[in-house]
Parts: structure tokens; sequence; C-alpha cells
């Protein structure tokens, strides 16, 4: 009996790739598999709501349609970062350098290293250890396959690594995938031995290789780009994505929202100016209101944008969090970008004990 499992898969629409999100929810130890440098705040929103300690940041290959997030989060969480030995020269910043055998320990929990190169010369296949699961990168996709044309592939070679490491799992394994681009999310061994039209259906090495060697597709966007990021495991010494503001400790959550802290506000009460955005009977109730602070009710906002002042920065309340929320986005959309959610809303600055006015 394998203890339980904390799995999500994520999507970057951009370059269509999945990361993946897997955590021992006894430990809380995690694991992310192939993120995106883009997406490093969603990713990390995630990891922190759902309380995770993230031990290593693992890519399946070195991309070449997107740079990987696993700087970022290595310089955010102090997890690891592991990758393919077999690149050459090696991937520089990596912690751990990967063989075939290997494996990646969270919490109980363990990912097997299977080598699966032919889409690149570094290729690896991350195997649940009790075989429910897989993450095969780009070697094999949803009723597909990863190229073979460039970073040293080789059709013939795919096909064994497929055939010989991801075939050889049971039926029932589920099979996760770097990357998709018709919205399809999880296959199964068995599908795809039954129906990869590249190869599945007793498709022999022939067939793969005459298959994927007139292929003539072009070279990915961003691989000039990409690659040597990647080969520097992501690091980049400027900014990382979607800087946040610097006014106070505000942080992004997993839903996208910018918020803060009543303490910090309550304590900083006049360098931010407070917006609130409940009904007016609201504020005459038992939460009361913060002192100072502007009532504009939500629905009433757009038309009453020029009321808002822009000399501060605009801390957005509610009852408990939901609709300041909104409040911000569209603050955002005009214009206004040093904006926060009070997280937690009246409620949760009631509950602090932080000061109110009633009547």
């Amino acid at each position: 009996m394998f203890p339980r499992l904390i799995f999500r898969q994520l999507f970057d629409g951009s370059s269509s790739t999945y990361t993946y999100l897997l955590g021992d929810p006894d430990t809380h130890q995690a694991v992310v598999i192939d993120s995106v440098f883009e997406q490093h705040r969603r990713d990390l929103a995630l990891i922190d709501e759902l309380g995770l300690k993230l031990v290593a940041a693992v890519d399946t290959h070195c991309h070449a349609d997107h740079v990987t997030g696993a700087w970022l989060m290595k310089q955010a969480t102090g997890c690891r970062i592991a990758i393919s030995g077999r690149y050459q020269p090696p991937v520089a910043n990596a912690d751990l350098l990967l063989d075939h055998g290997d494996s990646v320990g969270f919490g109980a929990r363990r990912l097997e290293v299977r080598e699966t190169p032919g889409h690149t010369a570094g290729c690896l296949s991350l195997v649940l250890d009790d075989q429910s699961m897989a993450f095969t990168g780009d070697a094999l996709l949803i009723r597909g396959t990863g190229r073979c044309d460039f970073q040293s592939g080789n059709a013939r070679v795919l096909y064994r690594s497929i055939t010989g490491q991801i075939f050889s799992l049971p039926d029932t394994c589920l099979l996760f995938p770097a990357h998709d681009y018709h919205g399809r999310t999880v296959t199964s061994v068995a599908e795809e031995r039954a129906f990869n039209p590249r190869i599945g259906r007793g498709a022999d090495e022939r067939d793969f290789a005459g298959f994927m060697d007139n292929l003539n597709l072009p070279h990915p966007k961003q691989i000039d780009v990409a690659l040597p990021a990647n080969m520097r495991s992501g690091r980049s010494d400027a900014a990382g994505p979607d800087k946040l503001p610097e006014w106070g400790p505000v942080r992004l959550t997993y839903a996208g929202l910018i918020e803060i802290e009543p303490a910090w506000v309550a304590e900083h009460r006049s360098a931010v100016h407070i917006l609130d955005v409940r009904q007016p009977q609201e504020r005459r109730e038992s939460l009361g209101r913060i002192a100072q602070s502007q009532l504009i009710p939500l629905g009433e906002l757009r038309d009453r944008l020029a009321e808002v002042p822009t000399d501060k920065p605009v801390v957005t309340v509610c009852h408990s969090g939901m609709r300041s929320g909104q409040a911000t986005v569209i603050l955002r959309n005009a214009g206004h970008q040093q904006c926060a959610s009070l997280h937690g809303g009246m409620l949760l600055w009631s509950q602090l004990g932080l000061p109110t006015e009633c009547g």
C-alpha cells in the first residue's frame, strides 16, 4: 500500500507546456516537473497555499520552446535543480545530474528516473514509485511523440526508448506528457500502444523512423532564447517574471490576485489609501470599518474610478477578501498598478483585533 499523493497539473498556454506538482501530504515535501519561467509566481503561490516544501525542480529535458523556471524555484524555495547528466557540456547550475535508475524522493514517495533519449540526448521519463503514473516529457506525447531533428535527436533511439522504457510499464499506468496542443491532459500505456499513430498499432522501428525522418517541421520559435537559457537551468540576471510592486509585502495568490496582510496595513495605515467596496449598510454592522476609509461599492467602482486617489497605494477591502480581489482587477485594468486586496477582509482584520470604527 503506497502513501497518499498530492497531485496538480498546471498549463502554460503560450508554449502548451504542462507543469506537474507532486507532494507527500504527510511530510509536505514536494517536487515540480517542467516548470515554466513566466509561470513562476503562479506555481510558487500554489506551493505556498498548499503548505508544501519544494525539495526539487526537475526538468525532463533541456526544452527548446520555453525557458525553465527551475532557477527561480531554487532562489525562492532553496530546492535542488535536477536534470539529465547526459548533456554535454553539463547543464550549469544543476544540483542533481540524473542517470538511469536514480530516484528523486519527496517524503515517503519517489520518482524513478528512466532515460528515454531520442527527442534529445538527455530526455528522461519519471515513474512514480507504484507505477500508477509516469511523466514522459517530450519522448511520448498523447497520440504523438517528440520530434527527433535537433539536439542530437534520433528516431531509432526514441523508438527503443518508448518501447523499452515506457511501454514496459503496466497497461494502466497513466502517462502525463510535457506538452499537448489540442487540450488533452492524460493518456495511458494501453491507449498509446493501441492508438498512437506514430509508434502504436504494431509499428516497428523502420516504420517509426521513416515517419519521423520525413516530418519536415519548422524549428521552435523560442529555440534561440530557450536553449541557451535552459543550459543555465533558466538562470537570468534580469528580474523575474511579473515583478511585484515594492511598496509593501504584497503576494500573488494562485488565483492571480495581489494581496497584502492586515497587520502590515494597520502598521502602515498612513502610507496607504483604504478603499472599502462593501455596501453602505455593511459598514454599520458588527465588523465596522477601517478609519478614514473611502466607500465605493464594487458595483459602482468602474463608473467612479476618478474618485480613487492616485498619490498612495490603494488597499481594497470587503467582508472576506473576495469582492476586494475583483476590485484590484478593475483598478489595475484602469491603470492603478499600486493596489492590493486586504487578505481575509474585515473578517480577518476583526479577528486580529485591529482598530475599527462602528456606527
